[in-house]
């Protein structure tokens, strides 16, 4: 049997690649293909899933709906005519039989309904949570959202309640209970977000050491100026933490090159130190101290560095939900864009809750830090919290045995 993967944005194809994994373990006979939608699907390529129709690299790295002018830059590098060439090969693919896995937002979805092929949803971007908790309609809800009746607008409902569409994986229980409302065939199995995300306990080579995970995001240049605000509040967060050893734990992404944010470092009296550190399992690393505090820079050590941190410092989108996963406190601040602009930082507060606390400037970070720390019963509820908004790991195993159920009764059918 065939089937086509549709998926629109790195992080989408990433969490594709994990059901497909699994996937293949109970049906390895399926012959299986994708089309990324937005950028060039190098998750795929790295699994060695072939590629249908033609893959580009937007401006905007697909944030178009934040910043009109990112929009207009898509526009002019060939947006419109690449949508127009995938979904004339997603319409000639579904004529040929099979079945569509879409991931990601609505146009996926859309990509899935027009091809004329069964299909199933992931929606790995919306969640009830955006508008509303457990206790009900967050006050930042506007009317017209409230008279929607869910984050998933009523052409998203549509479409996923036509006959063709088997079924939907919404990223939390909350969306689920929302879209079953709706006689959708929803069903809450977890987020592949979390999948690979544990807790473990890790010694620390010194007692009582603060570790804090910095994370500025993965695109240039964004990335590098956020990184530059992170840094400045690293010195409020050494200010009210005079006594007590801090690891500040960098994770950047692979495919930044490390020289610009080692260089304005050093420009903030960091001091890069020689010998190897045995803090973290990443003999790669770059080291640099100042004061009482240790500075780690990797590339190598992500998971790491997510499950040894007690905290993070983050201006980042997919990092950040995994950390608040793991039931730890964020503290978050608006950069200059295009993601990580204030617009997106406080709709992450929504998304996320309580475990994220937003700040206006990185001199508010220090004291912000120490006031969670020194609230036993707020950290509890963050722990919970976190569980609550991301779910536990395992997801893509899950979905991957519903989807095997449904693909071997469409086959017997």
């Amino acid at each position: 049997m065939k089937l086509l993967v549709l998926s629109n944005g790195h992080g989408e194809d990433i969490i594709a690649v994990r059901i497909l994994e699994q996937l293949i373990v109970d049906r390895d006979d399926l012959k299986i293909s994708a089309l990324p939608i937005v950028g060039r699907g190098v998750a795929y390529q790295q699994k060695n899933i072939p590629l249908i129709g033609e893959v580009k690299q937007m401006p905007s790295g697909g944030f178009i709906y934040m910043d009109s002018n990112q929009l207009w830059r898509d526009v002019r590098g060939g947006l419109v005519q690449l949508t127009i060439k995938q979904l004339q090969v997603v319409r000639q693919w579904g004529k040929d039989g099979g079945f569509i896995l879409a991931v990601g937002d609505v146009v996926p979805l859309l990509f899935a309904w027009l091809s004329g092929a069964n299909y199933a949803f992931v929606g790995t971007a919306r969640s009830e949570y955006y508008l509303r908790d457990r206790d009900g309609w967050l006050k930042q809800t506007s009317w017209l959202e409230r008279q929607s009746g869910s984050v998933y607008h009523p052409l998203d409902r549509w479409l996923m309640s036509r006959p063709r569409c088997h079924v939907v994986f919404p990223r939390d229980k909350l969306t689920t209970e929302v879209l079953q409302q709706y006689s959708i065939k929803a069903f809450n199995l977890g987020n592949p977000m979390m999948d690979g995300m544990c807790q473990t306990n890790i010694t620390i080579p010194e007692k009582n050491t603060l570790s804090i995970l910095l994370l500025p995001g993965s695109r240039i240049p964004e990335a590098e100026q956020n990184w530059q605000q992170i840094i400045e509040a690293t010195k409020g967060v050494i200010a009210n933490f005079t006594n007590r050893p801090l690891l500040f734990l960098a994770a950047i992404a692979p495919g930044l090159k490390l020289d610009p944010f080692v260089r304005y470092l050093l420009t903030r009296s960091w001091q890069q130190r020689i010998e190897v550190t045995n803090y973290i399992q990443d003999d790669r690393a770059v080291s640099f101290t100042k004061q009482n505090a240790t500075l780690l820079l990797t590339q190598n050590a992500y998971q790491e560095c997510l499950s040894r941190a007690d905290i993070a410092i983050a201006m980042a989108g997919t990092a950040t939900e995994q950390f608040v996963g793991l039931g730890k406190p964020v503290i978050t601040m608006p950069g200059k864009g295009p993601q990580f602009t204030y617009a997106f930082a406080e709709a992450q507060t929504r998304l996320l809750g309580y475990s994220v606390i937003l700040v206006e400037n990185p001199e508010q970070v220090g004291n912000q830090i120490k006031a969670i720390l020194n609230n036993p019963e707020q950290m509890q509820r963050i722990a919970v919290n976190g569980q609550q908004r991301m779910g536990n790991s395992g997801a893509a195993s899950r979905i991957a045995q519903n989807l095997a159920e449904i693909l071997s009764k469409i086959s017997k059918n």
